[in-house]
């Protein structure tokens, strides 16, 4: 009788498993069918996706990691890039407002994105004006209410440098010249690599136990509810939409950001979303799960219940990725 109470138990739990496997296979091809993709965990693939054009090496990784955590590259010496996109946190500063220069505001009351895996986004920016992160890495750096250096000013202030200089050789050959345009790109460089690979992703390359029963019931109602409409790809964001479609957002009025000169807004990434409050590009949304309510009343046009939205909200805490090294290099 023992035997077959053990033999009932360990069968009913194969199956049970079992079930469970097939459930996630299939929810798996439901989320690549509708746009998501995870981040490889193969190196090598990886590697075709962030660096396409061959520019990434140590030397020049190591030089870029310096140069985003030097306040030099700021006029008054006090700020730098990891002021605004913190490392150690979720790649911005969790503030509703981006704060710059001698503490001025932005004056749209734009906050900060996050910076990590801004590498899969199709434009950067909250308005798209950038097309990669090389680019983008010039903007804050002379933009008045952040960085406020001029460009001949961030040269001056490098080429001064003789560690610098010799770092820049050996990263790009003795006869580079370094110009603001390098320097930039160099941070770009640096930047390429802030890639957070989370469970969410092992669950898509495979590993079915990777998410449990509840953050996979997260995932299934975020597809169905039609999060994908906007939030897809491997950034899962990062690509120009319309926004506040019904005309409902009740903090329009603060600050006025209205998106690029067709009114579309980039689409911030969900990775890490737990970690990037206040929400929105006005940083006007506190709480996450909040957060999710109201983009389904001003993108969907539907209602979340509070149910709803707490089962998103415990898929989206999944989204929680695995950081590279965080800590400040020593500077030249």
């Amino acid at each position: 009788m023992i035997i077959s109470k053990l033999l009932t138990v360990t069968i009913l739990t194969t199956v049970t498993l079992l079930a469970g496997d097939v459930r996630g296979e299939v929810l798996i091809k439901k989320a690549k069918h509708n746009g998501l993709v995870a981040i490889p965990s193969d190196k090598a693939k990886l590697m075709k996706l962030i660096d396409k054009k061959k520019n990434i090496t140590p030397e020049r990784v190591k030089l870029g990691r310096q140069l985003f955590f030097d306040k030099r590259l700021s006029l008054d010496k006090t700020i730098n890039c990891n002021s605004c996109h913190l490392l150690d946190q979720g790649g911005d500063d969790n503030l509703p407002v981006a704060v710059g220069y001698k503490g001025r505001e932005n004056p749209h009351h734009i906050n900060s994105p996050t910076v990590y895996n801004s590498v899969f986004f199709s434009r950067q920016f909250w308005d798209g004006r950038s097309p990669d992160v090389e680019d983008q890495a010039q903007g804050p750096m002379v933009a008045d209410v952040e960085m406020n250096i001029s460009p001949k000013e961030a040269e001056k202030r490098i080429n001064a440098v003789p560690e610098y200089v010799q770092a820049f050789k050996n990263a790009y050959g003795k006869d580079v010249k370094i110009n603001f345009e390098k320097i930039a790109s160099t941070i770009g460089i640096f930047e390429r690599t802030l890639v957070t690979p989370s469970r969410y992703d092992d669950f898509l390359n495979g590993d079915l136990k990777a998410l449990t029963t509840a953050e996979q019931d997260g995932l299934a109602l975020f597809i169905e509810t039609g999060c994908t409409a906007c939030h897809v790809g491997i950034a899962i964001g990062g690509k120009m939409q319309p926004f506040d479609l019904s005309s409902a957002f009740e903090h329009n009025d603060v600050g006025d950001f209205k998106g690029d000169k067709n009114g579309m807004i980039k689409a911030p990434t969900l990775r890490n979303v737990s970690q990037t409050s206040p929400y929105f590009h006005n940083g006007t949304v506190d709480n996450l799960r909040e957060a999710i309510k109201t983009m389904g009343q001003v993108q969907l046009l539907i209602d979340i219940s509070d149910d709803e939205a707490k089962r998103i909200e415990t898929f989206l805490k999944s989204l929680e990725g695995r950081k590279p090294d965080t800590s400040a290099p020593k500077l030249p």
